[in-house]
């Protein structure tokens, strides 16, 4: 990992190491348009050629209804799948909104009214491991959000199966449809609909950059989707002083290194914390990690910022505006208002940034790639929408209906004014 020092950086290299690898939109929107166009044409035999042509199975069927599929699954992964299950429920139950209804002047009563986005798309990324953890951060959302059509796309298995835990989360969250499809013929065929996919109105999840391109190209389109944010690689930032545990640190840039080659893994230290033990951890505790190569390339491609405080430490983490930000030092709930720009932060030594991704009841599908500015996190905000309401008295529209006029007058709005002008005629004439 390269070392530098904040002091030193001038503004000009301080701005590159706040950018994040470019990715070539360009040429993966040329690759992904013809399977948005096929799967527009053809329906379930697009899905299934691109999966046949990317996965190597054509599954069949290729949608399936959950609630009828017999699950199979081993006791304590069970226990531990309803654990997390449990807590992820707890803490999105409490984001549920509060009724709103204000009276703005006497006689004009204005309301706010919480909908469910009713069709939505879930994506649960597959590949080499089974991801059933993205499965309850999405899904347990959209349950108490009350979502009424929820499809779930996953790739399938060699054998053109699902995973028995994948099955029995989306029975628990109450998802209508499983499509067997990954990748941008999966987002497509949930973005326009097809024989036995239901067309949904916003797709949530994380995935590859094609997943990414196909996700952007479609909220563009005729599809008229939504999504819940653009995304890049993994990533992590950690703000260590004196007090940190050299180990953990590691193991917490470790972490975040192994999702891949790509995944951004940044350190910020402030002088006194111990730099080369944390580099003799992560050397020792790469050897024992199955993702070995995968974790040194993205650790390779990483860098270490050394700052002279803790002060200089949020401030560049502000700027980059980390997806994970794991916070180890003395009293780190003192640097909570400090903290603008993160996807989610994770406060202490015995925080772990697994924890996050697993079971501690916060969402870990969030924002990267710098998002974390100007994007939340999924939430059950994420799979609702605000409808305001109001009702107007005759006394309220007395109250309020000279200021409309001037103001439907200063803009030549002649109709609006007279919608307001021939009921205050009527009210007049009546008292």
């Amino acid at each position: 990992m390269n070392i530098y020092s904040y002091k030193n950086l001038s503004d000009s290299q301080l701005k590159e190491l706040i950018q994040r690898p470019k990715m070539d939109f360009q040429s993966i929107f040329g690759q992904v348009e013809p399977i948005i166009q096929q799967v527009n044409e053809e329906g379930n035999a697009g899905i299934n050629h691109f999966t046949q042509q990317f996965d190597g199975v054509t599954p069949d069927p290729l949608v399936l209804n959950p609630a009828k599929q017999e699950v199979a699954i081993a006791d304590d992964i069970r226990e531990a799948i309803d654990t997390a299950f449990d807590n992820i429920y707890q803490f999105h139950k409490a984001q549920l909104p509060q009724p709103l209804e204000v009276e703005t002047m006497p006689g004009v009563q204005c309301k706010q009214v919480t909908r469910p986005i009713e069709r939505v798309g879930l994506y649960v990324p597959g590949g080499t491991a089974i991801l059933p953890s993205t499965l309850m951060m999405l899904g347990i959302p959209a349950m108490l959000a009350g979502c009424s059509t929820i499809v779930v796309a996953t790739p399938p298995k060699n054998d053109g199966s699902i995973a028995d835990e994948i099955l029995y989360i989306a029975k628990k969250i109450g998802a209508t449809h499983l499509l067997k499809a990954g990748g941008a013929q999966a987002v497509a065929g949930m973005a326009l609909g097809t024989e036995t996919v239901p067309k949904v109105d916003k797709i949530l999840g994380p995935g590859n950059q094609y997943v990414t391109a196909a996700k952007m190209m479609l909220q563009n389109s005729e599809a008229q989707i939504a999504i819940d944010m653009p995304a890049g690689p993994s990533e992590v930032l950690v703000i260590a002083d004196e007090t940190a545990n050299p180990a953990y640190v590691a193991a917490d840039l470790l972490s975040q290194a192994e999702h891949g080659e790509d995944s951004q893994v940044v350190l910020v230290a402030t002088p006194d914390f111990d730099l080369d033990q944390c580099q003799r951890e992560i050397d020792q505790q790469l050897t024992k990690l199955p993702r070995q190569k995968v974790a040194q390339k993205a650790i390779d491609k990483s860098f270490i910022l050394t700052v002279d405080t803790l002060d200089e430490g949020f401030s560049f983490s502000n700027q980059y505006a980390p997806e994970h930000l794991i916070v180890q030092c003395k009293n780190p709930e003192q640097y909570e208002d400090q903290i603008m720009n993160a996807g989610s932060v994770f406060l202490g030594p015995w925080t772990p940034e697994s924890a996050g991704d697993y079971a501690s009841g916060t969402n870990h599908t969030l924002p990267t790639y710098g998002y974390a500015r100007m994007f939340s996190g999924v939430s059950v905000d994420s799979f609702l929408k605000q409808i305001t309401m109001q009702k107007i008295t005759a006394n309220g529209l007395q109250n309020v209906g000279p200021t409309i006029e001037k103001l439907a007058g200063l803009e030549k709005l002649e109709a609006h004014k007279n919608a307001v002008s021939i009921r205050l005629k009527d009210i007049n004439k009546n008292t």
